[in-house]
């Protein structure tokens, strides 16, 4: 068979189109991989700022000062963060027990009767983001001894 000066351009055309098509797949690929991933995301925004918005209405309907939105978002995000993850352990319950101090640093710091508010509001936080830890919570701060300590 012999070859003609129009099947060897046919053929190099097609090998240069086979690049362009390979790209154009891997192309696809990549956006549609990017797509999954904000797709995800936004969802996952969308639950973090709804269970924030929950979060802000039980804290005005309790009467308790409201942090700023975004940073619920940001700190709590849409799982609740360390806040869900064990409340019971007992690093999670000694960093508790020691942010409930005097306010003095180091050997002057000492226990204190926290205020019954402290522990409710997290109550409340544990009760939207994570309903199922929230009588493991209650078992771990519930035998502390609150007292109403802060002036209003």
């Amino acid at each position: 068979m012999k070859r003609t000066a129009g099947n060897m351009k046919r053929t190099l055309m097609a090998s240069e189109h086979r690049w362009i098509y390979i790209g154009s797949i891997v192309l696809l690929v990549v956006f549609a991989v990017i797509g999954i991933i904000q797709y995800t995301t936004l969802r996952e925004t969308v639950k973090a700022n709804d269970k924030a918005n929950q979060l802000s209405k039980l804290l005005t309907d309790a009467g308790y000062p409201v942090p700023d939105h975004d940073l619920i978002v940001r700190t709590l995000g849409d799982d609740g963060a360390s806040l869900c993850r064990d409340p019971g352990n007992s690093l999670i319950k000694a960093q508790a027990k020691a942010a409930l101090v005097n306010g003095a640093s180091g050997p002057g710091t000492r226990p204190v009767i926290a205020d019954s508010e402290a522990i409710s509001a997290a109550s409340l936080a544990v009760s939207v983001y994570c309903p199922d830890k929230l009588g493991d919570f209650e078992k771990a701060y519930g035998g502390l001894k609150y007292d109403d300590t802060v002036k209003k």
